[in-house]
Formats: structure tokens, C-alpha cells, sequence
């Protein structure tokens, strides 16, 4: 079982996966909790690049976002589905789209293309965590200094949030959306309902 957790900066899914990753534990699944980008050796430099560093072309950080996924995968997320292990992950290629495609203005068609030819695997369930730009914000400055994507601009941040809108009716077999105005307590009940009927746990 592969599951992304989505959303936009500040909708809170590294809460939600470490409580879906709970979940599964205790239901007796053996589970692997990672994320993107950097979610694999070495690939923290990639990942300071992405969020903190200087780049002036939207093509070096698509590229660099593909690149960091394909060593992901082939040295993380594919070995351990072929172990058997569920994935949780958070963020993967819908991340890309939104922010790439409609945050950046990407061409949707060229993207697409290359990682069709990057042959990633697509997720069995993709939780997204809806939430708006303004209390996502609010919880970025609580949280502290942001990094060079979070510091995009409020625009930037809504085009993101519109393009995961359109990936969830374009996705809908996969897609299962998730208020994050919610409280954690009230997610985790939410998603441990969807796990029982899906029958994952």
C-alpha cells in the first residue's frame, strides 16, 4: 500500500502521517514513514537546494524535485513495497504538479512526459489536507523562519492550493480530501475511518 499525504505548505501533514503511520503500526502493518524532497541518503542536499538555496530558473527546481524523486523511489519507496511494507509519504508527484504546473506555470504536458519517463509508481491513496492559504500562513510565522518556497507569495500560495483542488476531482479514485481546519485529534478519526473502509486496516 502507497499513501501520499498532500496539501500546501502549513496544512499540517507531517502530523497527519506520523498518526497514519500509528494507525497502520497497530493494525499490524509494517510501515515506512518518509517524505519529500531529501527522504533518501544524501538526499538532504538536494532537499537544502530546493528550499534554501538561490535558484533563478523554474526549470533547475523542477529538475531538481525529479531527480530527487527518482533516487526516492529506487532506493526507498520501491524497496520497501516489494517488501510488503505500507509507504506513507509525505508529498510525491501531485506536489509537483500543483506547485510546478500551477504555481510556477509550468506546461502540465511537458511535465507529465518526464515522469512518465521517470516511470514513478502512482500511490493506492492520496490523502489531501485542504486548508486555506490565510490560516496555512498563520501557522508557518508560529512555526518560524520560512523557507524559500513558504516565502512565495500569498498568489503563489493560491494557485498551489487550486491546482491540488483540480487534482483531486482529476484523481478521484485516489484522492480523499481532508479538512486541516480540523483539529488533529478530529484528522486522525476522519482518516482511520477511510483506512477501514478501503480495508487497510
Amino acid at each position: 500500500m502507497f499513501i501520499t499525504i498532500e496539501g500546501i505548505d502549513g496544512s499540517g501533514k507531517s502530523t497527519l502521517a506520523q498518526r497514519a503511520v500509528a494507525l497502520l503500526e497497530k493494525s499490524g502493518h509494517k510501515t515506512l514513514w518518509t517524505r519529500e524532497p531529501g527522504g533518501w541518503e544524501h538526499g538532504d542536499l538536494i532537499r537544502s537546494l530546493l528550499l534554501n538555496g538561490t535558484l533563478k530558473n523554474d526549470l533547475t527546481e523542477i529538475m531538481l524535485f525529479l531527480a530527487d524523486r527518482c533516487e526516492h523511489v529506487k532506493q526507498v519507496i520501491e524497496p520497501a513495497l516489494h517488501e510488503g511494507l505500507c509507504v506513507v509519504c509525505e508529498r510525491y508527484c501531485d506536489s509537483t504538479r500543483a506547485y510546478q504546473c500551477w504555481g510556477r506555470g509550468i506546461e502540465r504536458s511537458k511535465l507529465e512526459a518526464l515522469m512518465e519517463w521517470c516511470q514513478f509508481p502512482e500511490p493506492d491513496l492520496t490523502i489531501w489536507l485542504d486548508v486555506s492559504v490565510n490560516t496555512a500562513c498563520e501557522r508557518i510565522m508560529v512555526r518560524g523562519r520560512a523557507d524559500r518556497i513558504e516565502s512565495e507569495t500569498l498568489d503563489f500560495h493560491r494557485r498551489v492550493s487550486e491546482g491540488f483542488r483540480a487534482l483531486s476531482a482529476e484523481y478521484a479514485d485516489r484522492f480523499v480530501q481532508l479538512s486541516s481546519e480540523k483539529s488533529p485529534d478530529e484528522l486522525e478519526l476522519e482518516l482511520k475511518k477511510i483506512f477501514a473502509d478501503r480495508g487497510i486496516i
